[in-house]
């Protein structure tokens, strides 16, 4: 049983019902209407395409018969040669369509042939006894019927590189009632196709002669066709058919195909819009209310969420509100905060600046000339008396109508970003003083190891003069003044060691000179010699001629020629070289103006892949005496020259089937007075 209660209920249900019944009914009214008018205008245009393709097909009967006729007219009156030319000349001229025209005798050999365009063969890339298979048919068939035959359509290529679609029609001559031969003409279906599509009413469609198959031949027409609608038609031949195809232009109709229906349409959607704002205006209310209630529910969660403070401000300055990030941040709980002035959060120590400072900011807002964003660090106070820095990000508040009522501002904890900057700060004080203690070191170490070479020299010149004086003979003080004279030259050349490694540590730009390839190498010879003679290593020298110069510190150029010289020695001082194929060249080229290249080969076992990898590492070595400074050392000065620096087998020569053995050093020095002195160095091959 019913009761009171439950009758607003059913009246409600009762409408909800009514409502919906409207709506479904003219939404399934629309929905007929819709899809019979789109049915509608997919069988006009169907309709309208089958009209075309027989109006189209008749019209090209039309030209293929004009064609025929004026073929036909060149074999009255039987005329001769020359009068057959000049009308079969004037027939081309007329006749766009046709293409060629012979005269054939019964084994269809060609007595007379006259092209329509008689600067052009049709026939130019592909001669016409290759192409007479399809004659040869229709010829047959124009024979037995003693009537006109045409031929299949056949492809012409082109010198274009394009070509033709063409068929042929084979008129049988007689003369006396017996057959004396064929008047062929050959026809194209592409000037066929346009004058249909001028005589016929092609409007909005394409017409194109297609294969059996569907294969396109040749199309016309002012547009491309959808492929959607479309109508075939045969065009019967004698012997032969052409297949015709009409593709209308236009696709699927749209949804609203004509005015009546965008008219209905219309009232329809008009008076649909007014049942959804009926419905709409009953529950807004609680839409809106409900919506409203989510939108604070999300914004409280949101702003309780964040690890960054927000605090807002009226015109004042007073706090009027604060998210949890910032009561966590300063200590305070937000009751404790809004309504505050000064706040509880500014250290006492700077509340006279920081009221002039909001006194100033206060008067640019009131004044209208000063809201604006704005970020700026200062400090605040925790509860328990610690400061710290923040970075405040402050904006203007607007109210509904755009008044200014305040401030809201992103507050940022930023005293671990101040304490991570000084922990960068010490640290990099601590590495600017160890990198200093590296540079001693390596000075020490540069210096010990770029004096062995100078020292063992002055070393083994005194050893040879004391010997000498063991047992003088009559050329034995010609010999010690030379050995003095060496030992000094190497003491001096310690001396610049000295000097050029306290500059090279220093990292300043050591003192150039120009100076000849060929001085640089004369100057560690007798070094080079010296130790190539313990080994039985041979020396040789490829120089050019003229000899190239360059503008180079001499003295740090000279070791690093000693260092490499005396690594390829070392290197062919193994039992995998032989003592026959020891040989350490020394070469000098200019490939370009800017760059002088010099080369250091050796014929040793060469350098493995690893090896190679950590070649040039500071400290790195395969000896046991080594140090692993030279090559590093190198490097470093070539480079602060310019130059490269770089390493390779050593050359094969051609022809040779050898394996590549030894391995060629390769560095670059500048050239004087070059031209791009800035320029990089040519990569070594």
């Amino acid at each position: 049983m019913d009761t009171p209660a439950d009758a607003p209920r059913l009246r409600r249900g009762m409408r909800w019902l009514l409502w919906g019944a409207l709506v479904v009914l003219l939404l399934v009214a629309q929905s007929l209407l819709v899809l019979l008018t789109l049915r509608y205008e997919e069988a006009r245009t169907q309709d309208e395409t089958d009209a075309v393709a027989t109006s189209a097909a008749i019209e090209m009967r039309r030209v293929l018969l004009r064609s025929q006729q004026s073929v036909q007219s060149l074999l009255w009156n039987e005329p001769d040669e020359r009068q057959w030319r000049l009308d079969a000349t004037e027939m081309l001229r007329q006749r766009r369509e046709v293409l060629r025209l012979e005269r054939r005798d019964l084994e269809l050999r060609v007595q007379l042939a006259l092209d329509g365009r008689p600067e052009l063969s049709l026939f130019t890339v592909i001669g016409r006894s290759e192409l007479e298979v399809e004659l040869q048919a229709a010829c047959a068939t124009a024979r037995r019927s003693s009537a006109p035959a045409y031929s299949r359509s056949y492809f012409v290529p082109q010198p274009s590189g394009l070509g033709l679609e063409v068929l042929d029609l084979c008129m049988p001559m007689t003369r006396g009632g017996h057959p004396v031969g064929f008047m062929v003409a050959t026809l194209g279906l592409a000037a066929m196709l346009d004058d249909t599509v001028r005589q016929a009413e092609v409007g909005r469609h394409e017409l194109s002669l297609v294969e059996a198959d569907g294969t396109r031949l040749v199309r016309a027409g002012p547009m491309r066709g959808a492929g959607i609608y479309h109508a075939s038609r045969l065009v019967d031949l004698p012997g032969s058919s052409l297949q015709l195809r009409a593709d209308a232009v236009a696709g699927r109709p749209g949804l609203i195909p004509n005015l009546a229906i965008a008219l209905v349409l219309g009232l329809s959607l008009v008076l649909l819009g007014l049942v959804v704002l009926l419905v709409r205006d009953v529950r807004r209310r609680g839409q809106v209310e409900t919506a409203l209630a989510e939108s604070l529910a999300f914004r409280r969660a949101m702003e309780d969420s964040l690890v960054t403070g927000l605090r807002a401000r009226d015109v004042q300055g007073r706090v009027s509100y604060v998210n949890p990030a910032f009561s966590e941040m300063v200590g305070y709980a937000p009751e404790e905060l809004i309504g505050r002035f000064p706040p509880p959060y500014w250290p006492p120590e700077q509340v006279e600046e920081y009221l002039r400072r909001q006194d100033t900011r206060l008067q640019l807002g009131v004044d209208g000339g000063g809201v604006h964003r704005e970020g700026y660090e200062t400090v605040f106070m925790r509860r328990s008396g610690e400061r710290f820095p923040v970075m405040i990000y402050e904006a203007p508040l607007h109210d509904r109508v755009g008044h200014h009522v305040g401030w809201m501002g992103a507050i940022l904890d930023v005293s671990a970003e101040r304490r991570m900057e000084e922990l960068s700060r010490q640290q990099q004080e601590r590495l600017q003083a160890a990198a200093r203690l590296a540079t001693v070191g390596e000075m020490a170490s540069l210096l010990s190891h770029e004096l062995n070479q100078p020292l063992a020299a002055i070393a083994s010149y005194a050893t040879g003069s004391l010997n000498l004086m063991a047992e003088p003979e009559p050329d034995t003080l010609a010999l010690v003044r030379q050995a003095i004279e060496r030992i000094a030259e190497q003491a001096e050349r310690a001396g610049r060691v000295i000097k050029s490694v306290h500059g090279f540590v220093r990292r300043r730009e050591q003192s150039r000179e120009v100076v000849a390839a060929d001085q640089l190498i004369e100057a560690v010879l007798p070094l080079v010699r010296l130790q190539a003679r313990k080994s039985g290593t041979r020396i040789e020298l490829d120089l050019p001629r003229p000899v190239p110069s360059v503008q180079a510190d001499r003295t740090m150029v000279e070791q690093v020629l000693l260092n490499l010289t005396r690594n390829g020695i070392q290197a062919m001082e193994t039992e995998q070289t032989p003592l026959a194929q020891r040989v350490l060249t020394l070469k000098v080229r200019q490939h370009e103006p800017r760059w002088v290249q010099f080369s250091v080969a050796d014929a040793g076992p060469g350098i493995a892949p690893e090896v190679a990898a950590r070649l040039f590492t500071p400290f790195f070595t395969t000896r046991q005496e080594g140090m692993g400074l030279g090559l590093s050392l190198c490097r470093t000065v070539i480079e602060q020259h310019g130059g490269v620096l770089d390493h390779s087998p050593a050359n094969v020569p051609a022809g040779s089937e050898e394996a590549p053995s030894g391995t060629e050093f390769r560095f670059t020095l500048p050239a004087p007075d070059s031209p791009r002195r800035n320029a990089p160095p040519p990569p070594v091959p």
